[in-house]
């Protein structure tokens, strides 16, 4: 189960790297939710407000992933950010996509 959160964070520093987001953002269902801490605009609900938030104002900053933890459909998983700091990414998964996504930082 962890691959599937690796991959999708790959996917994501990938999309840092290149400012094409299409592999990561396909992931996401069509009903996904997306929550982001400290974001005003947060939660973001249907893959088309996830894009457009990526589109407005897209991540400048790479994670890596420190453990994952695996309980059927959901994952949660500990990164930690290239510019400083760490936070955890909650995942639930449906139909081998993402249905809700929340990032969480740590202070």
């Amino acid at each position: 189960m962890a691959e599937r959160v690796l991959d999708q964070c790959r996917l994501f520093n990938e999309g840092v790297r290149t400012g094409d987001w299409a592999g990561y953002l396909d992931r996401f269902g069509d009903n996904a939710t997306m929550r982001i801490e400290g974001d005003p605009g947060s939660p973001y609900v249907g893959r088309p407000a996830i894009e457009a938030a990526y589109a407005v104002a897209p991540p400048d900053d790479t994670l890596d992933v420190t453990s994952v933890e695996s309980d059927g459909d959901e994952d949660v998983a500990r990164v930690a950010w290239s510019a400083g700091g760490s936070g955890t990414l909650r995942l639930r998964w449906s139909a081998g996509r993402i249905a809700e996504l929340t990032a969480q930082f740590d202070d």
